[in-house]
């Protein structure tokens, strides 16, 4: 079974190979630069669920091949829920990873540990070619530090410390990160859905 990973994040991609292959239903996980090329669809709604529906439709479409898309960030309490759906773009539209983690920062500084609770979200999307549509929602609570820790994962990891851990996302071997991520728990989600389109 071939499904396309509507991204061009190849960490994305590389995670959600990592993941997958645990599930051994032998499924082939093309990313956007494997396949037709087509215009990206503008990220328009709202929701983490809306924008991971818009991408997967697109890619769907084009493809005729069963089509996964993600869209994922993190909800910081003290910004109300922000920087959520605009994480990537948090420092502006083509901000890099270190532009959008010094932002908030700098947002969150002298803000008091009781206060620096927040989680990522992952909502992901698997629309099939005839028109089959399935979201799930995957969550991982946790708290920001002030001074970020390791070179693993990407964005906002290496300030973020998961409820229950002592170390940042950044400083966690993948394979553990896997085990506690809100991607992880949206991949083992779909993996379900998978299986029952097979």
């Amino acid at each position: 079974m071939k499904v396309v990973l509507a991204t061009r994040n190849a960490k994305k991609l590389v995670e959600l190979r990592r993941v997958l292959v645990e599930s051994e239903l032998g499924i082939d996980v093309l990313g956007l630069d494997e396949v037709t090329d087509y215009p990206e669809p503008a990220e328009t709604e709202r929701s983490f669920e809306g924008n991971a529906l818009i991408k997967a439709r697109a890619c769907a479409e084009v493809t005729g091949l069963p089509s996964l898309a993600d869209d994922s960030g993190l909800e910081v309490d003290l910004l109300n829920g922000m920087p959520g759906v605009r994480s990537a773009r948090w420092a502006g539209p083509d901000a890099s990873d270190a532009a959008n983690l010094n932002l908030l920062i700098a947002q969150l500084a002298g803000a008091p540990e009781a206060d620096r609770e927040a989680r990522f979200v992952c909502a992901m999307a698997l629309v099939l070619p005839s028109g089959v549509e399935h979201v799930v929602r995957g969550e991982m609570p946790g708290r920001l530090v002030e001074v970020p820790r390791g070179g693993n994962g990407f964005g906002y990891d290496p300030i973020f410390v998961a409820s229950g851990q002592t170390l940042t996302n950044a400083q966690l071997p993948p394979s553990a990160k896997d085990a506690i991520s809100h991607r992880g728990k949206a991949v083992r989600l779909m993996v379900a859905r998978l299986a029952e389109e097979r």
